[in-house]
Order: C-alpha cells, then sequence, then structure tokens
C-alpha cells in the first residue's frame, strides 16, 4: 500500500497488520505530525532508503515516499454465510481492477457483508485494486466462487443486476428486501452469464434515461446497494 493517506489511514485502523514500512528522507522532512505519532506507535519494522532506491520499488509514476507491507486479510466464509442476515455482492468476471477496487471501496462503505469474486476477475491484491480500495481492502470479507449456487444453498436469494426487458424489474419498484440477499452483477462488456441470470431470484434494472445505455458496473453495484440496504427485511 502506497501513499501517505493509504498507509496513514492503515496505521489508524489496522496497525497489527502493518507489517513493514518503507520511507524516504524527503518523506520524513513533510512527514505529517498525526502519521507520525502512528507510525512511532507502530509495532512494524521500520525502513529510510534513498529516493532513488524507493522508486524502484513502487509502481507509482510520482511515488510519495512511503509504502508499508501488509498481512493479507484471511476470512471465515462459513461464518458469514451462517449470519441470519445478509447483503452481499456476488461479481461475475470482473476484469477490470479500477471497477473491482471502486467496488470493494463503497461494499465497504455500505456495510456489505461480503463479495463474492467468480475466476476470471481481477485479482483483488492487483496494484490497481489494491490502490483503489484505500485500504478498505482490509475490512471487506472477500471470497472466490465459481457460480451462485453455493449462497442458495445457504439461503441466499439472488438478485441480478440486468438490461431492460420483459422480466425485469425496476429497482424502485422493489420495496422489501430477502433477509439473505446477494446482489449479482456481471462483466463489464458482456454482463451476467445466462446460468446466473436463470438462477436469479428475480431481474431488476435501473431506470436510465434514453440518452445512456448502461451503467458501469461499479455505478450499478452502489446504487443497487444503497437501495436493497434501506429497505426492510421481508417477513
Amino acid at each position: 500500500m502506497e501513499g501517505a493517506k493509504a498507509v496513514g489511514d492503515l496505521l489508524a485502523r489496522f496497525p497489527r497488520q502493518v507489517l513493514t514500512l518503507v520511507m524516504t528522507p524527503t518523506y520524513l522532512v513533510r512527514e505529517n505530525a498525526s502519521v507520525r505519532r502512528l507510525r512511532h506507535e507502530a509495532t512494524a519494522k521500520q525502513y529510510s532508503c534513498s529516493e532513488l532506491l524507493f522508486g524502484k520499488l513502487s509502481d507509482l509514476d510520482a511515488p510519495q515516499g512511503i509504502l508499508a507491507v501488509v498481512q493479507q486479510a484471511t476470512w471465515d466464509e462459513q461464518k458469514v454465510l451462517s449470519q441470519s442476515t445478509i447483503l452481499g455482492i456476488f461479481g461475475e468476471r470482473l476484469q477490470d481492477p479500477s471497477n473491482v477496487g471502486a467496488i470493494i471501496r463503497t461494499a465497504a462503505a455500505l456495510d456489505v457483508d461480503a463479495l463474492w469474486l467468480s475466476p476470471g476477475s481481477a485479482d483483488v491484491y492487483n496494484p490497481k485494486v489494491v490502490r483503489a480500495t484505500s485500504g478498505a481492502l482490509l475490512s471487506l470479507p472477500i471470497f472466490e466462487a465459481d457460480n451462485v449456487s453455493l449462497l442458495i444453498q445457504h439461503g441466499c436469494r439472488i438478485y441480478a443486476a440486468d438490461v431492460a426487458d420483459r422480466g425485469t424489474t425496476l429497482i424502485d419498484e422493489i420495496g422489501e428486501a430477502p433477509q439473505k440477499l446477494v446482489v449479482a452483477v456481471g462483466n463489464e462488456g458482456s454482463g451476467l452469464s445466462a446460468a446466473t441470470r436463470k438462477a436469479a431470484a428475480l431481474r431488476f434494472t435501473i431506470p436510465l434515461s434514453r440518452h445512456v445505455e448502461s451503467l458501469n458496473v461499479a455505478a450499478t453495484m452502489a446504487i443497487s446497494t444503497f437501495h436493497f440496504s434501506r429497505l426492510p427485511k421481508a417477513g
């Protein structure tokens, strides 16, 4: 994880998962006082190196002079699925790292319980994904799932975001949410597979201006999850 704000947020929220800090002398001169305090309180190993060497460690065009090596989070999928209420996301073949990062950050902000990604999706530890999550990667349980069958077996109802057709329901016509709901969003180009659409308990669409054909998958996820999170639960 790179950058003063991202590393500062990590030290404030997940200090025990920060294993190593690397900084340049230039960064140390201009370091924010609050980040310096957090860094001094941290148990992570800390190193200083030259700007030249740091440039080789960084994958940014304009490095800020601080990066952290962070312990990857681990989660108990069975524990999540055994909850009496669930609001989850299933992402099918989401290949754009920026989209996956945005979805992770938004899901964490909206208190989503978990994200499931199918094979063929961008690696959640891809540097672009990590940057886009702004540290939220450590607070959201993320699992891999070939399809939605395991979720259905655990009592989750799948609501699939889809293009408008005869079988879809406008999202603003949905007045209550299942106790265990997983919103399925599909590939940036081809959308959801036929199998996922068939397995869905409901297919919904977000009404758009006639001048706009479709929404970005991360925007679709944000709008739909916000809507469903505010609905009363079905009895």
